[in-house]
This record gives C-alpha cells, sequence and structure tokens, in this order.
C-alpha cells in the first residue's frame, strides 16, 4: 500500500517528463526519507535525465549522506545500481520495503565518507516505461544520478565518483563506465564495481538453462522493449506466452512473497521457445557489454553456483576486458549463487573502490592470454 500510495503521489506531481529547459542532473524534488542509517541523513529526490531517444525525464533516486564534515574538496559519490526488482512502477526500491538493506556495502561506504546515490532507473519510481536491460536507459540515469547529488547542497559532494552494482545493476556499471567520458565529462569516475553482472542479454533471455527465474526475466525484457521500442512481441515469443507475460510483468521482485508469486505467474513460460527477429535481434546486440569503450578499472565478482548469469559469461567478458587492457580485478567465489553475490563481494568491492578513491594503482589479474581467477578466501 505505501509502494503504491508513494507511487500516485508522484504521478500526480509530474507530468510524464521533466520540463523541457531542465538540464540533466538538475533535482527537481527532494524530500526527506525516513529511516535512514545511524550519523547519516537520506533524501528522495526527483531529477532529471534524458531517455536514449533524447526526450527529457524524470528519475527518482535515494541519496544518503553521512553525517560526518565533508573532506576538503567534497565527499566522493557511491552510485548504487541496484539489481532488477521489476518492469512496472511501484518496483522502485525507493518505495519498497527496506531500501537501505538492498545497498550492498552501505555501512563501509557511509564510514568512508561517501555520499551514495542509489537511482531507481527510469520508469519505475516516476512516469513512463522502464527500460530494462537497456544500457544507455541505465546509465544515463545513473550518471544524472551523480549529477543531481553534486546539485544537492546538503551533499557537498566532489565530482569523483565509482559505480558499483549486482545483476542488472552491473549490466548498468559497465554501461556507466563505456558512457562516462562522454555523456558526462565534467564527472571524474575512478572504477566500476560488478557482482555477477549481466554481459550477454541474449544469452540470458534465450537459454533458461537452470534459472528459476528465467521465465520473469523474459517477461520482463518482452513487456518492456514491446513498449519501449515499439516491436512486435510476437516476433520474439509464441503469442500463446502473452498472457503469461503481461501477468508476469506486472509482479515486483523485492520481497520472498514477490518472488513466489513471480514464479507462480511465469510458470506457464517454461519451455517457451524465443526466436528473436532482426528487431529483436538488434536490441539484444546493442545491449550486450562491450569492453573496449571502458576507461577505467573494473572489479567483477562471480560466485561459481549461480544459476542465472552462467559464470563461463563472465569470465568470457573479463577476457575480453584483458584483451582491452582493462585493469580487472576478478573474484570468483566458491559455492556463491546468483542471489548473494552482491551480498558476499561487498566488502572486498568496498575495499576496491576505496583504493580507486585512494589513488592506489589498481590490481589488475590479467595474463597473458586469460585471467587470473581469484577465490574469496
Amino acid at each position: 500500500m505505501i509502494r503504491w500510495l508513494c507511487v500516485l503521489i508522484v504521478a500526480l506531481l509530474l507530468a510524464c517528463g521533466a520540463p523541457p529547459h531542465t538540464r540533466p542532473g538538475d533535482v527537481m524534488q527532494v524530500e526527506a526519507f525516513p529511516g535512514a542509517p545511524d550519523n547519516a541523513v537520506a533524501s528522495r529526490i526527483l531529477y532529471a535525465s534524458t531517455a536514449p531517444d533524447g526526450r527529457p525525464i524524470e528519475v527518482s533516486a535515494l541519496v544518503i549522506v553521512p553525517a560526518a564534515a565533508p573532506p576538503a574538496g567534497g565527499r566522493p559519490i557511491l552510485a548504487w545500481l541496484h539489481p532488477t526488482t521489476g518492469v512496472a512502477q511501484g518496483c522502485a526500491p525507493s518505495s519498497g520495503p527496506g531500501p537501505f538493506a538492498q545497498i550492498q556495502g552501505l555501512p563501509a561506504f557511509l564510514a568512508a565518507g561517501y555520499v551514495i546515490v542509489a537511482t531507481d532507473y527510469p520508469g519505475l519510481g516516476a512516469p513512463g516505461i522502464h527500460p530494462y536491460l537497456v544500457g544507455d536507459s541505465e546509465a544515463r540515469a545513473a550518471l544524472d544520478s551523480v549529477r543531481a547529488t553534486r546539485n544537492l547542497p546538503q551533499a557537498q559532494a566532489s565530482r569523483r565518483f565509482a559505480v558499483w552494482g549486482h545483476s542488472q545493476g552491473g549490466h548498468a556499471a559497465l554501461f556507466t563506465a563505456s558512457l562516462a567520458a562522454g555523456y558526462a565529462p565534467e564527472l571524474q569516475l575512478v572504477g566500476a564495481a560488478a557482482a555477477a553482472p549481466v554481459t550477454d542479454v541474449a544469452a540470458l533471455i534465450e537459454r533458461p538453462g537452470n534459472d528459476p527465474l528465467w521465465g520473469g526475466l523474459l517477461s520482463y525484457a518482452v513487456w518492456s522493449w514491446t513498449r519501449a521500442f515499439g516491436l512486435d512481441p510476437s516476433m520474439m515469443v509464441p503469442p500463446s506466452a502473452e498472457v503469461a507475460i503481461s501477468a508476469t510483468a506486472k509482479d515486483c521482485l523485492e520481497s520472498g512473497r514477490e518472488l513466489e508469486r513471480l514464479l507462480a505467474d511465469s510458470a506457464p513460460l517454461r519451455g517457451t521457445a524465443v526466436t528473436p527477429d532482426a528487431q529483436w535481434r538488434a536490441v539484444l546486440t546493442e545491449n550486450a557489454a562491450q569492453p573496449g569503450p571502458i576507461g577505467v578499472p573494473v572489479f567483477i565478482a562471480q560466485g561459481d553456483k549461480d544459476p542465472v548469469i552462467v559464470p563461463s559469461l563472465t569470465e568470457d567478458f573479463v577476457r575480453r576486458l584483458c584483451r582491452e587492457r582493462v585493469p580487472v580485478r576478478y573474484l570468483v567465489m566458491p559455492g556463491v549463487d546468483h542471489y548473494t553475490a552482491g551480498v558476499r563481494s561487498a566488502a572486498a568491492a568496498a575495499a576496491w573502490i576505496a583504493d580507486r578513491f585512494a589513488g592506489v594503482g589498481a590490481a589488475d589479474d590479467c595474463l597473458p592470454g586469460g585471467v587470473a581467477a581469484q577465490d574469496d578466501r
């Protein structure tokens, strides 16, 4: 009820997009947000961003500011990029249960003196369609959330920032690293950290493997891309799947009860043939992470028991990063699945990010011809 009340209030306050005279990163609304960790203050903001087609839009986010005095030059910014929570309005982490607990590593980041901004991505906490796993959309929302944080006087934030995300958020972190220099050259990205990132969208969507969430993720992608790009769903899945897809796309994914409903609604999709035509294939290809444009060190963590992100896909992406001479810290976590990859790697990610802000040389697990896989011991 609280979640939908928040969405209703936002919808009443906003038009369907940001006013055309705003600039990306302008803060449109600020409201105090209760329940912040000790020695911190939180706000929920609405800020201006840009859709991939160039339209001005508004996006929501949480900003968490430590109570300690900022250092000279301002507080570093940590942009948290959340895993999949759904595609429907109301699935925003800032309007869901326990938003602070969902930010992996939050206590360590606050203790380090960072201001944390956690974007909801477009279409989840403000009007509009959520372009699910669309890298440009995620990256612009992330970069504009950093700009918005710098525009908050109480944040006293510097231009230096790092990104950290899990699953969909890992996908967002990699795209943010690719777009940062071109889209927001006034900012200084020091590093990008990702746990179990989506790197190959086609592999995630087309091959269910042993992934219990596959039907839900397929539904999110088909429902979202049909609306965001005007694609014909029958050119991706058989018409018989569309009823289950529509039902599942309404489900959020932020609690155990929501997971149960998602699994039940998506159960009829088991065995669905996914046969993308050329237009769908183009979207899948465009949203695969590319190592070439990434110009900062990267931290990647992957559990070897992950049923959602096949570990070999992550290893392949790390090898491609190495071939592009991107410094990579690659953390392979024995016995870790997809759902706990973020929390299990948070301490290592926080330490790695602290070194990036401190200007310490980035460790590099790349070796000639491949990578040296590490573990979590």
